[in-house]
């Protein structure tokens, strides 16, 4: 979701107090380094959702909304659901036992909504209202690991995704770790969950603190750490045993205990433990690496394991095939995570962007969508500096009408300065014409600038799209399209009214 919820004409404002959303412009150095692991992803801030919006997302919490995304039982479930700007994202409802305190659950759930990072399912919100303890995640298009391990339907994993899996959860637990976020709570294969572009991700429901304090091992004890077994407590160093159980999971392709895999691990007997769909898909030097790691991790003795660092320095350097998608390496196909969007002829201009016709529909729409908005100019005296403003703004006008972009960029941008209240469609019209230059880092900064200006105008978010397009960013810039079209409804829901 692009939405930026506040309001203000300074720029410098904008980029100390705004860009929260994973720092939108980190981003505007190009699309290639979203994938470096202190770059988080654009997702929307935290927040509290009332009672009323959830049981609208979910229908009422309607059991064909029901998902098995994290294999729980009821009455701790999860479900699909829509928001009303037509966005997916995981809902999982907890029964009111595990947390009695309603403020308790929102402070743990707000400490966990801090963490931003690509590797992880990012929390989003939650919702403590009543006896209901809510909280509002990404939603996951492409199921579970479990699902694609264990349950797949055309081909099993191939060798190079269980690399990723493991280089990627390990990356997500470090990231954990370093925000002091030691503690993970039952690591499984159905924790992890792969998102639109099939990349693997650690699920955040995973970090909260329950209110038993850490007893949340509740499956087959087999996989269960041994001080959790002694003590029914969970440590920092659990999360690396139960690490360990996932690279068996991978390696084998099914459900072998620790205890039995060791055994295998100590008789040399490695090549037993190797699912057999995936002969030649690998080197038998890579395979007994990982085999060593689980053996590392799967240590009784917490003070025997590795860190979290070791681990990333451990798998990283396995990874073969680094710049094929994952959606190509599982045979997937992309998969929306938002509704299909109603769009506008603006709208359906900048998804095929068409930048001419743009052109015309910003002409044709001039400063129409700012009619009524405050505007200081109105009560001031008229005195030269007002004079050279309209100026300004009336040569930006006759540049951007004859398409002498590089002009209306240059006039525009003294008007942005000149200006004592920001026009949403000055910073529109500048970020066209910065397109038209061939700058889309520029043109998606003014039209972010936009958006702040007016936060619900479909032009803004279309802008932010078709400049996102231009920089590879295609989630992001479907995201924004759909967002676009969902204002866009909102306003004209509201005249008919």
């Amino acid at each position: 979701m692009g939405c930026i919820q506040s309001r203000t004409s300074n720029i410098q404002a904008l980029q100390d107090e705004e860009l929260v959303e994973g720092e939108k412009l980190d981003l505007l150095n190009g699309g290639e380094h979203r994938d470096q692991d202190d770059i988080n992803q654009v997702v929307p801030v935290f927040k509290e959702y009332s009672l009323s919006e959830l049981k609208l997302a979910t229908n009422g919490f309607s059991s064909d909304k029901i998902v098995s995304e994290s294999g729980e039982k009821a009455p701790n479930v999860v479900y699909k659901a829509k928001l009303d700007n037509g966005r997916f994202v995981a809902v999982k409802r907890f029964s009111r036992l595990s947390w009695p305190d309603s403020q308790q659950f929102i402070a743990e759930a707000s400490g966990v909504g801090k963490l931003r990072h690509m590797r992880l399912v990012n929390l989003i919100g939650c919702c403590g209202e009543g006896e209901e303890r809510l909280l509002v995640a990404e939603f996951m298009p492409n199921d579970t690991l479990s699902k694609h391990l264990f349950h797949w339907d055309k081909q099993p994993l191939p060798w190079e995704m269980r690399l990723r899996v493991v280089n990627y959860i390990a990356q997500a637990l470090d990231h954990c770790n370093t925000e002091n976020r030691k503690i993970y709570h039952d690591l499984n294969a159905y924790r992890v969950l792969f998102d639109e572009d099939g990349d693997p991700r650690l699920s955040s429901f995973g970090l909260m603190k329950n209110s038993r304090d850490g007893k949340s091992y509740s499956t087959n004890l087999a996989y269960t750490p041994p001080e959790f077994l002694r003590t029914g407590r969970v440590i920092p160093e659990s999360v690396i045993y139960s690490y360990g159980t996932v690279l068996l999971d991978l390696l084998s392709g099914k459900h072998i205990p620790p205890s039995h895999a060791l055994d295998l691990i100590r008789g040399k007997n490695v090549l037993v433990l190797m699912d057999s769909s995936l002969e030649g898909q690998y080197a038998n030097e890579d395979a007994t690496k990982l085999v060593e790691l689980a053996s590392k991790c799967l240590q009784s003795e917490a003070r025997d394991r590795p860190n979290t660092k070791f681990l990333v320095s451990a798998v990283a350097p396995l990874q073969k095939q680094t710049e094929v998608a994952s959606l190509s390496l599982m045979g997937l196909q992309k998969v929306a995570a938002t509704s299909p969007a109603v769009l506008s002829p603006l709208g359906k201009a900048c998804a095929r962007m068409d930048l001419t016709a743009v052109h015309d529909i910003l002409l044709k729409t001039g400063y129409r969508d700012e009619e009524g908005a405050e505007n200081e100019l109105s009560f001031q005296e008229w005195t030269q500096q007002v004079q050279e403003m309209l100026n300004t703004k009336k040569f930006g006008d006759i540049a951007f009408r004859d398409k002498d972009f590089k002009n209306a960029i240059d006039y525009y941008s003294k008007l942005v300065v000149m200006m004592p209240v920001a026009s949403a469609t000055v910073f529109a019209r500048r970020a066209l014409s910065y397109l038209m230059n061939g700058q889309p880092e520029l043109a998606l900064r003014d039209a972010m600038q936009a958006q702040v200006c007016m936060h619900e105008w479909p032009t803004a978010f279309y802008l932010q799209a078709l400049a996102l397009s231009k920089l590879g960013m295609e989630t992001d810039a479907q995201d924004m399209l759909n967002d676009g079209a969902a204002f866009e409804a909102k306003k004209q829901n509201s005249w008919r009214n």
